[in-house]
């Protein structure tokens, strides 16, 4: 047997061991490894036959479904990477991302065709455009599409009429671009995060170990395609046969739903941003269910506010509980498994040590590594790294930078931009980004510090803190909470808890109750929202 160098190899070695395991649920709908492995063969002969090969850039644009994880597989096979569309995004952001990208070829639905005119001009690369808003048997939404000039539109019925013989593989290496994934900076335009084969299966083969993935494991994948936890739900449980159970769009945000789907489908192991896990333990009703199966909940991509985490622990003391840390750069290059909480710990829990095959130091303004005691910035080495932004060498140059204490050979290591220090167990400790450093009335502020403050605060169901620049202060700190329901608290209430906590010039300036906080469409803090909220207010 071929030993897996490509993502989608982990997909056709599955198949053959197992072809009648369960490999992805979305509600009534499934299919097995044997089923996805043919039709991912079939949707891939399609474009191959239309021209998409190796080096091609081709986007899946869909809500969350079966045909969302056969794109991402049948576009492997091609040769080409997938470039997953946020399908909430505005239409003016999309359209940036796909001239940024270059898409040629485009997987999407007969609704969301409807704009693809605004959102690919007529002088676009684009060339086909397959409609998989549909069943296994071929049927399909008989609305007429509207293409620019020169698209052609591949119907799935043709898809489903293709042979199920798997092309013939491209000479695709582990260095080639698997997919590309757009993250947004807190200013301009998103940035295309490259990522290989290799990147990706470094992450993917270490956390699969981690979590020990078995076979009768069932994953959920929460997280929607674009955001990089996915590639731990998806790839990750194929590498063992696991079956994927995909979180319905319209479930994703409503806790009491969520812990249904979670008893129903007797999920094991569970992956989402800290903040859909603060729903699930403040309104899940979590002890009224049984979720006994579930052994195994990850968390990523912010901090996870240490009283929900201790609650969490509290209502399901038997599964394992893990942070991992990495922004879409890395992937995950560090995690800390949470054994138990000290009860009157208010501070964030560590990020903790490298994963397997990967390297972190911290570097402080010196240059030098930094010492007990001390913070820096984040630096990860290992062959996780991104491969650079698209089209951006500059910012790329800015970021993978030479490793400073490598003198025997040019090695790239990446800057993070986050702050951190360690732990007497030498585990790292997130502080906040650099870029979250910021200076008011004088001194030098990590707004990280004040979230952590009011977290304390026993009305308060959510925080964020921003800074808003001021002629005169350097910035205004702005800090904005939500309630827990039937409480009430005042601007002069939250400024004398904080004055007990916080010196006067971290005190914020703005308190702002809001009954929600936005989100992203990943489920993140919406802070570039939030700061220009108050730029224009």
């Amino acid at each position: 047997m071929t030993i897996p160098y490509l993502l989608h190899h982990f997909l056709t070695a599955t198949a053959s061991r197992s072809p009648g395991q369960t490999a992805v649920i979305f509600g009534k709908e499934a299919l097995s490894y044997g089923d996805l492995d043919a039709l991912t063969n079939r949707l891939a002969g399609v474009l191959v036959k239309r021209g998409v090969g190796k080096g091609d850039r081709v986007g899946i644009y869909v809500s969350k479904s079966l045909a969302s994880v056969v794109g991402v597989f049948a576009i492997l096979k091609t040769g080409a990477c997938y470039v997953p569309l946020d399908p909430k995004a505005p239409e003016q952001r999309l359209a940036y991302i796909i001239r940024d990208s270059g898409i040629t070829a485009l997987l999407t639905s007969t609704a969301k065709s409807a704009s693809l005119p605004v959102m690919f001009p007529d002088n676009c690369p684009l060339h086909t455009v397959v409609l998989v808003d549909c069943d296994l048997s071929g049927r399909q939404s008989s609305s007429s599409v509207s293409m620019p000039a020169g698209v052609v539109v591949v119907p799935w019925h043709e898809v489903i009429s293709q042979s199920t013989k798997p092309v013939t593989e491209n000479l695709v290496l582990e260095t080639d671009t698997a997919y590309v994934l757009y993250t947004s900076g807190s200013t301009g335009n998103p940035k295309g995060v490259m990522i290989s084969h290799r990147n990706s299966l470094t992450f993917v083969n270490w956390a699969a170990e981690c979590v020990g993935l078995r076979a009768d494991d069932r994953v959920s994948n929460h997280a929607p395609l674009h955001f990089d936890l996915s590639t731990f739900d998806i790839f990750s449980s194929c590498r063992v046969g696991a079956t994927i159970v995909l979180v319905p769009d319209d479930a994703s945000t409503f806790p009491v739903e969520l812990v249904k789907l979670i008893e129903r489908e007797g999920i094991t192991v569970w992956y989402s941003v800290p903040t859909v896990l603060t729903l699930l333990v403040l309104y899940g009703n979590l002890t009224a269910h049984n979720l006994s199966p579930l052994r195994t909940i990850i968390f990523a991509g912010e901090v996870f506010p240490t009283k929900y985490l201790r609650m969490l622990m509290a209502a399901l003391p038997q599964a394992r509980y893990m942070n991992w840390y990495g922004p879409s750069e890395t992937n995950v290059c560090t995690f800390y498994e949470v054994k138990q909480l000290d009860p009157n710990q208010i501070a964030p829990i560590p990020i903790g040590k490298a994963c397997g095959n990967s390297d972190v130091f911290a570097v402080n303004s010196s240059g030098k590594r930094v010492k007990a005691g001390e913070s820096g910035e984040l630096y990860v080495r290992g062959p996780s790294l991104m491969q650079g932004y698209l089209g951006q060498p500059e910012k790329t140059a800015k970021v993978l930078v030479r490793n400073p204490f490598n003198s025997a050979f040019d090695e790239l290591v990446y800057r993070t931009g986050d702050i951190v220090t360690f732990d007497p167990d030498g585990n790292y400790v997130y502080l906040g980004r650099e870029d979250g450093m910021i200076k008011t009335r004088g001194y030098r502020v990590e707004l990280g510090e004040i979230e952590a403050v009011l977290y304390g605060h026993p009305a308060i169901r959510e925080v964020a803190a921003v800074a808003v620049p001021d002629e005169l202060l350097g910035n205004r700190l702005c800090a904005v909470i939500s309630l827990h329901e039937g409480t009430a608290l005042s601007r002069e209430d939250v400024l004398t808890f904080c004055s007990q906590r916080l010196p006067q010039y971290m005190l914020p300036d703005v308190v702002d109750v809001r009954a929600v906080i936005p989100k992203t469409s990943t489920g993140k803090i919406d802070r570039v929202t939030l700061a220009r909220s108050f730029s224009s207010g």
